[in-house]
């Protein structure tokens, strides 16, 4: 099996090389990654969506997270991370549909682990029905959508809850609608401050200030 290189790059943002995913996390490099954020205005109410993390998934297991997401790998520019729709959740979209949210950089540490994110992230105002999401299931266990506000507050500390609607994929592989609730012991943990910024860039975007 051929082994993933991913560049990476010194604390200026300097390229310094390229290395594997595994050396990446365990040395500590910084790295690049392409995030998408789904954003649905139906009615009067903005929601937006995030994926549950398979349970089978190395890090994060059955945690919810971006909409999609990934690592850039050596030879792939910024651009070519919107394959990570399509695969992950079976939304095809071209780059030119995403609003670019600039890069937000951010680590996470725990045992054996750091993780030094350059993350390049996007914003799609989606229209999609949840029985058009086809998920990669080794990848992705469901998607549910979260009201804004809610998620909003969530992550400026007014509120220690939200709601979500959406599906997991069953045992034989059927979509199952469900109505949950989740705390931010529910995310993967991403910096609050990243969190934060995303919030900041939607909301300028979208005039939800």
């Amino acid at each position: 099996m051929e082994l993933e290189l991913l560049k990476i790059f010194d604390d200026e943002g300097n390229q310094i090389g390229t290395a594997t995913r595994k050396d990446v996390h365990r040395q500590g490099f910084w790295h690049e990654a392409f995030h998408c954020w789904f954003i649905q205005r139906e009615e009067d109410k903005v929601y937006i969506y995030v994926q549950l993390r398979s349970k089978e998934k190395k890090d994060y297991p059955d945690l919810l997270d971006i909409t999609a997401a990934g690592h850039l790998l050596a030879e792939e520019t910024v651009e070519d991370g919107v394959r990570e729709i399509k695969e992950e959740i079976g939304i095809d979209v071209d780059i030119e549909e995403l609003s670019p949210l600039g890069t937000i950089r951010y680590c996470i540490e725990k045992e054996n682990f750091i993780d030094k994110e350059m993350a390049n992230v996007f914003l799609y105002e989606c229209s999609q029905p949840f029985s058009e999401y086809e998920l990669q299931q080794e990848e992705v266990a469901g998607i549910y959508r979260i009201e804004w506000d809610s998620f909003k507050k969530l992550w400026e500390g007014e509120d220690g809850k939200v709601q979500m609607e959406g599906f997991e994929i069953g045992s034989a592989g059927e979509k199952i609608y469900l109505e949950k609730e989740a705390d931010i012991g529910d995310f993967v943990p991403h910096d609050r401050s990243y969190y934060q910024e995303v919030i900041k860039g939607i909301s300028q975007r979208l005039d939800l200030m």
